[in-house]
Parts: structure tokens; C-alpha cells; sequence
């Protein structure tokens, strides 16, 4: 795993906190290699279709099938090495801007 910066973690827990309205949770309260689903931050699958649509706007990525979604929703910075793995580039220039 390589390429994830804290920047980009951050980010992405910013992305699940807006977009799944998570307004009484803070960005230091999900643990970064925390499973997202059951005993973790406790998600379920229409939160896992509201990042999908998230992670494609914000980044451009796609998450193809379940399969591959098991292993990218397993915790944030999955998600991270997920984006940087697909858009490393990009993500870099954009983590860099802020």
C-alpha cells in the first residue's frame, strides 16, 4: 500500500461524513483501518450505494461489482488505496491543492 497520504484519509472520511449525513460524527472519530459495515461505523449497503455515487463524482472511480466493493468498503483507508490505485495522479495533484 503506498501512495496514501493523511490528507487523502481525511478527505474520504469527509466524503462519508457528508455523504451519508453523519453530522453528529467527527472526522477523528472514524478509525482509519476501522471496519466501515457491522461492528464498525456500522454501515449498510444504501450507505455503501451512497459512497460508490461519491467516490465516482469526487474522484472518478468506479467500484465495478460486489466483489471488488467487499474489499474497498473494508475501512478508509482501503477506500484511500483504492482511489490512489485507480487515480494516483490525479489524486496527488488534487491532495497536493489542499
Amino acid at each position: 500500500m503506498t501512495g496514501v497520504t493523511e490528507g487523502l484519509i481525511a478527505d474520504v472520511k469527509k466524503l462519508i461524513i457528508e455523504r451519508l449525513k453523519l453530522e453528529e460524527i467527527a472526522v477523528e472519530d472514524i478509525g482509519t483501518d476501522a471496519p466501515l459495515f457491522g461492528e464498525g461505523l456500522g454501515l449498510d449497503s444504501i450507505d455503501a450505494l451512497e459512497l460508490v455515487i461519491g467516490l465516482e463524482k469526487e474522484y472518478g472511480v468506479s467500484i465495478p461489482d460486489a466483489e471488488v466493493g467487499k474489499k474497498v468498503f473494508q475501512s478508509v483507508r482501503a477506500i484511500a488505496q483504492y482511489i490512489v490505485d485507480n487515480h494516483g495522479r490525479e489524486v496527488a495533484a488534487a491532495d497536493g491543492a489542499s
